[in-house]
């Protein structure tokens, strides 16, 4: 047997007999062959080529030059490499057996605790230091000084070695002494050893192992063996322990290549980690213009599925524990708490989300495009262009035809005409799109729609129903244009009442496209040559009066809206508006809307046609209980808050009590909403002469669906809206004083307000007052009463968060 001795910093082979040693012996004690004089090491820890070794044998001398260390290497790895090939025939169930039942006993002796022991203990779940005992704490804890110079109190529990043959260590010396072990560390060492044990079929404690690869077993290299073996997760799994002993048997062939395989993959996850992590601090480090572009995240599967585990954690919508814990690695390895906002505000410093990121567009997983196939489905109906209604069209090309919207609209679906008869009654032509001369029931298209339930609008884009294209160009009335239409013609009685109606499929050629700031004004300029405009005037003022007569409720509100222009820019422009219901204009257009609503459900009720018919119950609503609040917007907020949920009949039509009309049906929008194409697929098929395509339990159905997509739309909207109607608010200077409204009092003195903002709307015209339209709560001084009008100031405006924080301002 050959035993290896390092002494000096010299490697000194001493064989037990004066043959020379066996390639087995070298093959456990090459590594340890130490320079004799001054030597340096590669990075990978193995001598450079320009060391010499100094070996004797039996008392001589002599000197192997680099050529003969280097086929001593040789030989040690050809015989390494010819004992794995051997080792992966071993059964992978081997037994590891002791020597005999009392040598494993006497392995495990435990050894008692004195002082100046030097010794190993858990601090915590996550650290193991080095310690000198320094007397007893009690009857069985001891109070050690460990490696930093820190005294404390142990359970003989937490100790996991004790360092053999020490006595009357000094603490002050553990760090040296962990130096000098740090340099001895070698784990290629622990594989030789493995390799070893496992042919002999040999179990092995911390002493032992010291043996095999230092070729001695003093403290040091004691400890040193007993650290490669605890830290081990490959090679050696605890035999048996007793006290501070474990005794560690070699794990089979099959278990080493499986965690082998364990660790290499672990490594290399752990290497792409860190590689991410760099590139997500190379992208913040990058200025505002210099971001890398979106599709640069998503190009190569292992980064986009990494973005994709922080969005979904940044939205709360993980589709499982494993993405979960992606992003919370990533955001641990990146220095932040492992939180969503952690998460946007990394996707936004990196530039993956823009500032304004809109959350709740990606948590209710809206679609913002439509798929190829739909646009080609879409882009086919156009080149078709085949109307099956064709031969049935009313031309009334020779109508003044009025299409007013707001002015971001980019599809417009309904117009009006009005003229006076001779015995001066008014009629009046409701226009609405026909997009049903292009889309069938059932067809692709339909289906898309239909999941879409409605077109949604939004401050920054809107997201149509049908694709741009087919909306813009196909469905939507144009200006100059020759344009297919459903048209709803109405004669009114004296008093407003309906007295004559028609429904019938059309050609128009609308005339003017307003938007509704512009339809004011050329009413309030009443032109002789726009007569049409003011008798469709005339005819909304007799329906709302009308209305009122049957007990319609007056919920005219202000309504604000936002145009974001550049929404990914840091600081886009916000242009905020207010669209006040009571305005001449918005009043000619929703009186028509529920004429054209009231004229088709009578319509639809007299031929028996499954429509969706709506109401709302009236019950409850005592208007008078609320005239002594002011007319506006304080009135209609109370009365809404007793008002009852709108109701669905699809056989008969049921009474609209706030509308005060007998009868509703939402017909004038069917590009941007399903309900209202339903309604024409149904009317379109009675005038061609044909059964209605849904039944009245399919239309409750396909309702059930589409008002769920309609809820969502409208939450989305309402979130959007508030969202930039704070970061309009938080751009202003503090000192800004706004005007409020007190709507009614929450609790004792805080209040629910409306905003208000005065400001020049229009470099001809000036109203007075403009609505900021938001509501928000504030703490007001004693003696204010609701429908009082008070000063505020903002103190805190945080969109993302949805914090608005007012204070009154004392007069």
């Amino acid at each position: 047997m050959m035993a290896v001795r390092a002494v000096n910093g010299c490697s000194i082979i001493r064989p037990s007999t004066c043959s020379s040693p066996s390639l087995s012996s070298l093959l456990c004690c090459f590594h340890q062959f130490r320079p004799l004089y001054s030597t340096t090491r590669s990075k990978s820890g193995c001598l450079t080529s320009n060391c010499r070794f100094q070996l004797h044998f039996n008392g001589y001398s002599g000197k192997f030059g680099v050529f003969a260390f280097h086929s001593l290497v040789d030989s040690v790895l050809e015989e390494l490499q010819e004992r794995r090939r051997t080792r992966r025939v071993c059964a992978s169930n081997r037994l590891v057996l002791t020597s005999s039942g009392e040598l494993l006993k006497d392995k495990l002796e435990k050894q008692g605790l004195r002082v100046g022991l030097l010794l190993e203990f858990k601090k915590d779940s996550e650290r193991v230091l080095l310690a000198v005992s320094q007397k007893r704490d009690g009857k069985k804890n001891w109070m050690v000084s460990d490696q930093n110079g820190t005294t404390c109190s142990i359970k003989p529990q937490q100790i996991t070695y004790v360092v053999p043959g020490v006595e009357d260590f000094n603490h002050t010396q553990i760090p040296e002494f962990l130096q000098k072990a740090q340099e001895n560390l070698d784990s290629s060492l622990l594989e030789l050893a493995w390799a070893e044990l496992l042919e002999k079929n040999k179990s092995v404690t911390p002493d032992e192992l010291a043996e095999m690869i230092y070729g001695i077993a003093e403290p040091l290299e004691s400890y040193c063996a007993h650290h490669l073996l605890s830290r081990d997760e490959i090679y050696f799994s605890v035999l048996e322990s007793k006290g501070y002993c474990s005794v560690y048997t070699p794990r089979s062939t099959d278990q080493v290549e499986e965690l082998l395989g364990r660790k290499l993959a672990k490594e290399t996850a752990e290497k792409e980690l860190q590689e991410f992590i760099q590139l997500l601090y190379s992208a913040k480090a990058r200025p505002l213009d210099a971001k890398l572009p979106r599709s640069s995240w998503i190009s190569e599967d292992r980064i986009r599925d990494r973005i994709d585990a922080l969005a979904a954690y940044a939205v709360d919508t993980f589709c499982s524990e494993s993405q979960k814990r992606t992003a919370q690695t990533i955001l641990t390895a990146a220095g932040m708490a492992k939180t969503a906002s952690s998460a946007l505000n990394l996707l936004i410093d990196i530039g993956y989300f823009p500032v304004h990121v809109n959350l709740d567009l990606l948590k209710l997983n809206i679609r913002t495009d439509h798929s190829e196939d739909i646009v080609l489905a879409a882009e086919d109906l156009l080149s078709e262009s085949y109307d099956i209604d064709e031969i049935r069209r009313n031309d009334l090309t020779h109508l003044k035809v009025y299409a007013i919207d707001v002015d971001e609209a980019d599809e417009l679906d309904d117009a009006l005409s009005a003229a006076r008869l001779q015995d001066g009654r008014i009629k009046i032509w409701i226009h609405v799109a026909d997009p049903t001369c292009l889309v069938r029931p059932g067809s692709n298209l339909d289906k898309e729609a239909m999941s879409r339930g409605t077109t949604i609008f939004l401050p920054t884009a809107t997201y149509p129903m049908f694709p741009e294209k087919l909306a813009m160009e196909g469905m939507s009335l144009k200006q100059g244009t020759n344009c297919n239409a459903v048209t709803v013609s109405v004669v009114l009685h004296f008093d407003g009442s309906i007295s004559e109606y028609s429904v019938e499929n059309s050609i128009i050629r609308p005339t003017y496209m307003l938007t509704y700031e512009s339809a004011s004004e050329l009413l309030h300029l009443s032109l002789e040559e726009e007569a049409e405009l003011k008798i469709l005037s005339e005819a909304a003022s007799l329906r709302l009066q009308w209305r009122r007569q049957q007990g319609a409720v007056d919920t005219s509100m202000i309504e604000t809206r936002v145009k974001v222009a550049n929404p990914d820019e840091p600081e886009p422009h916000i242009n905020l508006y207010v669209e006040n219901q009571a305005d001449p204009a918005m009043r000619l257009v929703s009186e028509m809307m529920i004429l054209c609503g009231e004229v088709v459900a009578t319509f639809g009720s007299f031929n028996k046609i499954p429509l969706p018919y709506r109401g709302q119950p009236q019950s409850n609503i005592d208007v008078s209980a609320f005239s002594h609040l002011p007319e506006g917007p304080v009135r209609s907020v109370a009365v809404v808050k007793t008002m009852r949920a709108a109701e669905y009949d699809f056989r008969k039509p049921i009474r609209h009590g706030v509308l005060g009309v007998p009868g509703y049906v939402q017909f004038t929008s069917p590009i941007r909403r399903y309900m209202d194409l339903l309604a024409h697929y149904q009317v379109k098929s009675f005038i061609r002469g044909d059964a209605p395509p849904f039944s009245a339990g399919q239309l409750e159905g396909i309702a059930a669906i589409v008002n769920m997509q309609h809820r969502v739309a409208r939450k989305l909207f309402s979130s959007s809206l508030r969202y930039w109607v704070l970061e309009y608010l938080r751009r202003q200077p503090k000192e800004r004083k706004y005007r409020a409204l007190i709507l009614r009092f929450i609790k004792d003195r805080i209040a629910a307000l409306i905003l208000v903002e005065i400001k020049s709307h229009h470099s001809v015209h000036y109203f007075p007052k403009k609505e900021v339209g938001l509501q928000a709560s504030a703490w007001v001084l004693v003696g204010s009463q609701v429908g009082d009008e008070i000063e505020v100031q903002v103190e805190e405006a945080q969109p993302r968060d949805d914090i608005l924080s007012l204070k009154q301002v004392a007069e």
